[in-house]
């Protein structure tokens, strides 16, 4: 048991070495590390939201928004499908309901009724199903009505199915329009039903961030219509047949009467930048379409030459020129007395993409750098004091061996870091205290093994036997102790969230290295205490 061959004390301190290498950028600023080797590890542990300030956001997604989106998209179907049919099939009062979160159809001619069934009913798709199971239903119940009336009816489990991938869609361009930011290691996971987690640590101008999130990012290009006094329409709030009354985001607002139909959207871009005007030097938006969307523009711009064409974000008007020439190539500009953060921010939200519908805050809560800083200071200071305490236990209780343990201990706290540092793990205030609690945790497995060299000594036994008994006979029980640990730690990490999965992550790190080191190091100091020492008492 006391005996290492040469590979295996290679291997522990190749080992020590790592860790002692993986934690050694945590000890300079960010700055001195870019002026260290690039062979050497640069990756550092990240603080988290409550040691370096920052904002936590909870946004609820508008499932009534989702639901009329989709009614609208079932309806279009509906239509396209009875149109596109075979002969085409004849029908009426084609309607949506969001109450009942249906769209019904009525058939004009009784013989084409099975054949419009029958056609709609491919418009209901297989949802909730996995490779271990059938499917659990259909996003649509199709079914018939009264005097030839087909009823389309958004059901539970495909509105779970639509729910879950809106959230899921949304946390993707939430986490595009961050990264933008800049900012390190941001939070962003979804909380229940309908509900969004954003935490993003050491951000500085929050309010920028919550706008940033909060814009939908809905794209949408529309025709002015020029015969329409939009000044008249505004006062007396009639709108003609088949356009809208839109507002651009001046101050006061300036109404615009738009064509209804929306002539292209944002999914075709493929690109946008801040930029600069050539000619009046104003902060603009450059943007770039795909081919379909290049094709598509073109068009518009050609036979629309000499009318206003306005650009809506969230269904306001940023601006409305007017087109002088055909756009062939599939670029163009957005201009609107914008601020270069106006501009910078807007670029972020057409590169990011729309949200599927509108995100609403309903809890915001912002942690200042300062209370960030007084929380590192008390862990700081709640580590030391524990090191300290455990570090002056051991010497007093076991001597010699006791010395052995406490360097063992520095080494696990450096290589619990250098793991963490390695992971690119977040550090939180409860990460802290899985760090605290694993330096008493730490000794646990050495207080075994003295002891047991103890009970073997006042049975007789010589050193080297007594040292070997103990390390061999406690093996058992610190292999126990750790797992049973290590159990409640991983059910805390998988059930868990946030806070309580940092603590579960560093109690975990910790409680690994620990095993190696107790295991490991300490009884390799032993062995070449006991080679060089020959010792005929046992100091401990």
């Amino acid at each position: 048991m006391l005996h290492f061959q040469r590979w295996k004390v290679i291997l522990v301190c190749g080992i020590v070495l790592a860790g002692f290498l993986l934690a050694l950028p945590n000890l300079f600023s960010a700055s001195t590390l870019a002026g260290l080797p690039s062979w050497l590890p640069h990756k550092q542990i990240n603080l988290g939201l409550d040691l370096q300030g920052g904002a936590h956001l909870l946004y609820q997604l508008d499932e009534k928004e989702v639901v009329e989106d989709w009614l609208k998209t079932v309806r279009s179907d509906v239509r396209d499908a009875l149109r596109g049919a075979k002969p085409a099939i004849g029908y009426t009062d084609l309607a949506q309901n969001s109450a009942s979160r249906s769209v019904s159809v009525k058939i004009r001619n009784p013989a084409d009724f099975d054949r419009a069934l029958s056609d709609l009913k491919k418009l209901s798709v297989s949802v909730g199903g996995n490779v271990f199971s059938n499917f659990s239903g259909s996003d649509l119940d199709v079914a018939k009505g009264d005097d030839n009336q087909i009823t389309l009816t958004i059901t539970d489990v495909g509105l779970n199915q639509r729910m879950g991938a809106a959230i899921q869609a949304s946390i993707e361009t939430i986490r595009r329009r961050v990264d933008q930011l800049g900012t390190t290691e941001p939070v962003i996971q979804r909380e229940g039903r309908n509900r969004i987690l954003v935490q993003v640590p050491g951000i500085q101008d929050v309010e920028r961030l919550k706008n940033l999130i909060g814009e939908t990012g809905k794209l949408e290009f529309k025709m002015v219509d020029p015969s329409a006094d939009a000044s008249q329409v505004a006062t007396n709030k009639q709108v003609p047949t088949g356009d809208v009354l839109a507002y651009g985001e001046e101050t006061p607002p300036v109404p615009y009467v738009l064509k209804d139909e929306v002539l292209l959207t944002g999914q075709n871009l493929v690109d946008a930048q801040a930029s600069f005007d050539s000619r009046t030097g104003e902060p603009v938006v450059t943007f770039r379409f795909d081919s379909a969307g290049a094709k598509r523009f073109g068009k518009i711009t050609q036979e629309n030459v000499g009318l206003p064409f306005a650009v809506l974000l969230d269904n306001k008007v940023i601006t409305a020129p007017r087109i002088n020439e055909p756009i062939l190539g599939g670029t163009g500009q957005i201009s609107g007395n914008f601020t270069v953060e106006r501009a910078n921010d807007l670029a972020v939200l057409l590169r990011s993409g729309a949200l599927p519908a509108k995100l609403t805050a309903i809890e915001e809560r912002t942690v200042g750098a300062s209370l960030g800083a007084d929380s590192i200071a008390s862990g700081k200071k709640a580590a030391l004091m524990g090191l300290a305490l455990v570090v002056i236990f051991m010497f007093a209780a076991y001597g010699l061996f006791g010395l052995f343990a406490n360097l063992a201990l520095l080494i696990n706290i450096v290589l619990i870091f250098g793991v963490l540092s390695l992971l690119g793990a977040t550090l939180t205030l409860p990460g802290i205290a899985g760090i605290v609690l694993t330096i008493g945790i730490a000794v646990d497995a050495n207080v075994l093994i003295n002891e047991r060299i103890r009970e073997e000594i006042r049975s007789g036994k010589s050193p080297v036997a007594s040292i070997d008994a103990g390390y061999t006979r406690a093996m058992a029980t610190i292999i126990d102790s750790n797992v049973t640990t290590l159990i409640s730690t991983l059910v805390l990490f998988w059930l868990g969230s946030g806070a309580v999965r940092g603590f579960a992550v560093t109690l975990t790190v910790g409680i690994l290295t620990s095993m190696f080191t107790a295991i490991t190091v300490t009884r390799m100091m032993v062995a070449y205490w006991l080679r060089r020492a020959r010792p005929s008492l046992v100091p401990i």
